[in-house]
């Protein structure tokens, strides 16, 4: 039944990597279902026959999924099924998608659709360079044009020394989470979070990575060479598409080069689009296509900038090659934010506002590998008017949620200690202008914001973006690129981090591969330009502010005792309800017995405080106490006197002189003031009233003395103690 069923084990790392075909998912072009450990990805291949008509572009479509089921869960929610791809999701589809994109031939326009699902995961091995491995497979099984294959690794670094794909627990002790890949000539793509790392250890890991996987890559080829179905003929350029480059080249390279020598973006686009509309005009009047031509005029922008750039070193914007644009950093622009900054470069501008929050805002992330809570959160937002342009507003897509994953981990590893700073931080960037790296600016507004709000970062951060044009002739690479240089260009290399090391780098290339030369002239090219930038978010705010916002919630730690959390939180929570809502405060309590009280007024925080320390606090002997009756009894009062605690206060201990009745001396409510005298043989706390003064608090036991406690079936002060015997029964 499975006759085209082919199996490849490769030894990787000290591991068994397995790559099975033929036997799931058999209508897809091309499925392979890839295994490291016991995690399992589902990785599958469909491409349309044809191409619709007036489609321009290439439809390529990643989507990465991971079912419940993998990890032995019931998804969560009223549906008990899984729905709208998750944060992580989104982020490992746009992992896999970047190395795979550059591999499809120039003028390909079918529809592709790749597919990863994870259907185990063992806790151990991350499915997220599985499922990379797994869907260049199926691409290259699949006979759809393909210049693959591509193979992928996770490098950490522990101990000074570079670990090939890292288990979940190293990483969590490891200095850097890299995640590579490439073919066998070069490296396609980087995505990583380090901890203020140099650039020869960052550079140094992409190699060791690069060398880790090539024995993928060929265990994937000798796959290929036996399961590999019939390969699709590439597209071919039509005839009279060579006649259209040619004229469209003769018409528009004078008109186009002018108006790519205007700076200012808005300006440069009008000029630009003048000048095709020129051209088409002449094309039409020509008797030639000029729908088609539409697509060539996008390459012939490319060359006037790239060669511009190579042939003078001067780029469009007037800057050499090594420039970074002007900036102007302000703090504190929102005067109700816990922590603003508008941080502007150029023609990008972010708009960056910190909110610090208590333990209940942390953001609870469900996923396979686990439940955790999340205390730093940055949210990255891109409206349409910061481009000048019209569009939907929606939840956030993928290109959202990359951007703002990017500089959550740049800023990730420069955060403070959460027991010097408990607070759950949140950063919310609006991009409110763009012409290039949008996600870079928004690392530098929030290192200020964060700053502003008072968080003690380790040191501030920010990115640049580099970029590079290669061609036969040479290459130059390009710093702190512009818009326009980002998508003619051939690489989009970001690198984020203190003048100490980095802390993120991610690199997209469109071209087959770098070298690593390319990369360590980008990475020393970077450096200098962090250094700069740095150096003017200076000016802004050097550092962390010496106090949270004057409107931002001050949180206290204090610490009790473990079993005596159970009566701080009361039966059903009760206890600790009443003192959040008679104090106004936020209470988050650890199982440890740490406690954090979170209020915009001192005054609030010291009561709650006081409530939780009465509740947990023990009662020490000879120490005198403010109280309240709460009960009265033949033999005495019994008094509130610590939090939740009561001391009986014995008829004899009352006042120093002989008392008949409870009631002639207290009733309750009344407030006293009471000195521990001991505990009985069940710990119940004894109290005295006579020994202190009532109205000063004074203590004076030894002044009064001390006196022997009647017990509770004494006769009542004054009664002679023969007329108690009297009424005794005689026995016979």
């Amino acid at each position: 039944m499975f006759d085209n069923y082919f199996r490849k084990d490769i030894s990787w790392g000290g591991k068994t990597l397995t790559l099975e075909t033929g036997k799931v998912a058999r209508q897809a072009d091309g499925a392979v279902m890839a295994r490291l450990g016991d995690t399992i990805v589902l990785c599958t291949v469909v491409g349309a026959r044809g191409v619709k008509p007036g489609q321009d572009f290439f439809p390529l479509t990643v989507n990465y999924q991971e079912k419940a089921f993998a990890a032995g869960k019931i998804p969560g929610g009223f549906f008990k099924r899984e729905g709208r791809p998750s944060e992580a999701e989104t982020l490992i589809s746009r992992l896999i998608d970047r190395p795979l994109r550059p591999l499809f031939p120039e003028g390909f326009r079918n529809e592709v659709q790749v597919i990863a699902t994870v259907l185990s995961h063992d806790m151990e091995n991350s499915p997220d360079i599985v499922a990379l491995v797994g869907c260049s497979a199926a691409l290259t099984l699949s006979g759809i044009p393909f210049f693959g294959p591509v193979a992928a690794a996770r490098v950490g670094y522990i101990d000074g020394e570079y670990v090939l794909n890292p288990t979940l627990e190293q990483i969590k002790q490891s200095k850097l989470d890299l995640v590579l890949a490439g073919t066998e000539e070069g490296v396609l793509m980087v995505e990583s979070e380090a901890h203020e790392l140099s650039e020869e250890i960052m550079l140094g890991a992409v190699t060791f990575g690069h060398s880790g996987f090539q024995t993928v890559i060929q265990g994937i080829i000798e796959l290929a060479e036996k399961a590999a179905k019939e390969p699709w003929a590439l597209p071919e350029k039509a005839p009279e598409i060579a006649v259209l480059e040619k004229r469209i080249a003769e018409l528009g390279t004078a008109s186009i080069t002018e108006a790519y020598k205007e700076t200012q973006k808005l300006v440069r686009q009008g000029k630009v689009g003048e000048a095709k509309k020129a051209i088409l005009a002449k094309l039409a009047e020509e008797g030639l296509d000029a729908d088609k031509a539409k697509g060539l005029l996008k390459a012939l922008e490319a060359d006037v900038v790239r060669n511009t750039i190579l042939d003078t070193g001067i780029r469009i914007d007037g800057r050499d090659t090594k420039t970074v644009r002007p900036i102007v950093a302000e703090v504190g622009v929102l005067p109700r934010a816990h922590g603003s900054a508008l941080f502007t470069r150029g023609e990008t501008q972010a708009l960056c506002v910190a909110t610090l929050g208590t333990g209940q805002d942390e953001q609870i992330i469900d996923q396979l590998a686990g439940e955790y809570r999340e205390a730093f959160m940055l949210h990255y937002n891109f409206p349409p008017y910061s481009v000048n342009e019209t569009g939907r507003m929606g939840s956030p897509g993928r290109r959202e949620v990359g951007h703002g994953k990017l500089a959550w981990r740049a800023i990730r590893p420069l955060l403070p200690e959460k027991a010097a700073f408990p607070y759950t931080m949140r950063v919310v960037s609006e991009i409110t202008e763009s012409n290039g790296s949008s996600s870079m600016a928004t690392v530098c507004g929030t290192s200020l914001s964060l700053m502003d709000a008072g968080a003690p970062l380790k040191r501030p951060c920010a990115g640049i973006a580099m970029g590079l044009i290669k061609e036969d002739k040479g290459f130059a690479v390009l710093s702190d690129i512009l818009g326009d240089e980002d998508h003619l260009g051939d690489m989009d290399f970001k690198v984020a981090g203190s003048e100490q090391g980095i802390t993120a780098l991610q690199m997209a290339i469109k071209i087959t591969s770098i070298t690593p030369e390319i990369m360590k002239i980008a990475l020393e090219q970077a450096k200098h330009g962090r250094l700069h930038i740095l150096g003017e978010m200076a000016k802004g705010l050097s550092g962390a502010r010496g106090d949270v916002a004057v409107n931002a919630p001050k949180i206290t730690v204090i610490q009790v005792p473990k079993d005596k959390i159970r009566e701080v939180i009361g039966t059903g929570g009760k206890v600790i309800r009443d003192i959040v809502e008679t104090t106004g405060t936020k209470i988050d309590i650890e199982d440890d017995g740490t406690i954090k009280i979170a209020s915009t007024s001192p005054e609030a925080t010291q009561a709650a405080i006081d409530r939780i320390r009465g509740i947990t606090a023990e009662a020490e002997i000879g120490t005198i106490y403010t109280g309240t009756v709460v009960k009265t009894a033949d033999f005495g009062a019994f008094v509130n006197f610590l939090g939740a605690k009561d001391g009986l206060v014995h008829i004899s201990e009352l006042a120093n002189e002989r008392v008949n009745k409870t009631g002639d001396i207290v009733n309750v409510g009344d407030k006293v003031k009471v000195k521990v005298l001991g505990f009985d043989d069940r710990g119940k706390v004894k109290l005295s009233m006579r020994m202190v003064d009532q109205a000063t608090g004074a203590d004076i036991g030894d002044q009064v003395g001390a006196r022997r406690p009647r017990d509770e079936g004494d006769a009542p002060a004054g009664e002679p103690r023969g007329e108690r015997r009297e009424r005794r029964p005689r026995r016979d």
